[in-house]
This record gives C-alpha cells, structure tokens and sequence, in this order.
C-alpha cells in the first residue's frame, strides 16, 4: 500500500470516530510536518522561540480537536495542518508584538517575489496575516490557493488535488493572489 493510500485510509477511519488514527497519521506524516514547521519558522525571524517540534505538536493539538472536518486526502490534511501553524505562528506573533513595541532591524519575509520590509517579523506575519484575511473576504478560494501553495507548502498539482481544480486555475489563482498582496501589503506599510 502507498503512502497516499495509507493517509487515506486513516483520515477514512478518523472521519468514523478513531480517534487512534490521529495519532498513527500524525505519526506517518510526522516527517513531512516538519519539514513544513520547519519551512514556516525559516521565515520568521531569526530568534524565534518556537521550535519546529513544538510547531507540529501544537498543530497535533489542534488538528485532533478538529471536529468539522471531513477529512479526504493527504493534500487536504497537509493544507489543513499548514493553517493551523500559520494561525499558531499569527497568535506567537501578536503575543510577541504586545510584548515587544517598535525598534529592531529591517527583515524581508517573502512570497515568492513579493517583498515586505518591515521593522520585526512579528509585524510581518501579522501584515500578511490581516492582507490574507482581506483576501478571503474578496476571495475565499485565492485565499485558500496562497494558504496551501504558500503555507502548505504543496505544488500547484497537489493544490489542485485538494480543491478539486485544474492546475492551470491554480496557476492564475497563485498569480493574481501574490500581486493583490504585494499591493495590498505596500499600501499597509
């Protein structure tokens, strides 16, 4: 059996009430979460406290407490968890902001070519954060595009895959979606 198969085949018995399967998936992907905690983090800044370990048993965490979901495939799932680290990255770094008020050296967080020079990466993620939430109010499925190509971490197939689209649309989605927020984002700078 393929590894695909086998996360589907678990997502199927948690969508009927296992609640071992969270565990024995979260255990198959284990690696692959973080390898994406670990992209995450390489864009925050560079004294972060959270450790890509920490980031995928927090999103274990919220992922196993996720009770409106129905789960269908691999790309789904890995979509899913990639939101649940940006929103975990999001409160880590408004709770950072509160803390810590103005100063710092200028950083670059980028989205492809898109590029926000800010004064912490804190402001950063929550400037991204606030474009993105724009974006799904004027467009849910943009939105959900830059979450799972940016965030996620999944190739423009795999993003397809999972939204049930063709990988020309993503394509389009992807393009349209980085230059609304590069602009959106320069004009909230």
């Amino acid at each position: 059996m393929s590894q695909e198969q086998a996360v589907t085949e678990l997502l199927q018995d948690w969508n009927a009430g296992d609640r071992n399967a969270a565990a024995r998936l979260i255990s198959l992907l284990y690696q692959e979460l973080r390898r994406l905690a670990r992209q995450k983090l390489a864009r925050e800044r560079s004294d972060h406290t959270l450790q890509p370990t920490a980031l995928v048993h927090e999103a274990y965490l919220r992922l196993v407490q996720e009770e409106q979901v129905h789960w269908k495939n691999r790309a789904q799932f890995l979509g899913i968890a990639a939101r649940l680290m940006r929103r975990i990255l999001v409160d880590h770094a408004r709770a950072h902001a509160a803390a810590k008020r103005g100063g710092g050296s200028v950083n670059r967080l980028s989205l492809d070519e898109i590029e926000i020079p800010l004064r912490e990466r804190a402001a950063e993620v929550l400037a991204l954060d606030a474009a993105l939430a724009e974006l799904a109010r004027l467009d849910e499925r943009k939105s959900r595009v830059v979450e799972l190509r940016f965030f996620g971490g999944l190739s423009v197939e795999e993003t397809a895959g999972a939204m049930q689209l063709n990988p020309a649309t993503v394509r389009r989605e992807w393009t349209f979606a980085k230059a609304w927020l590069r602009r959106s984002i320069k004009t909230a700078v």
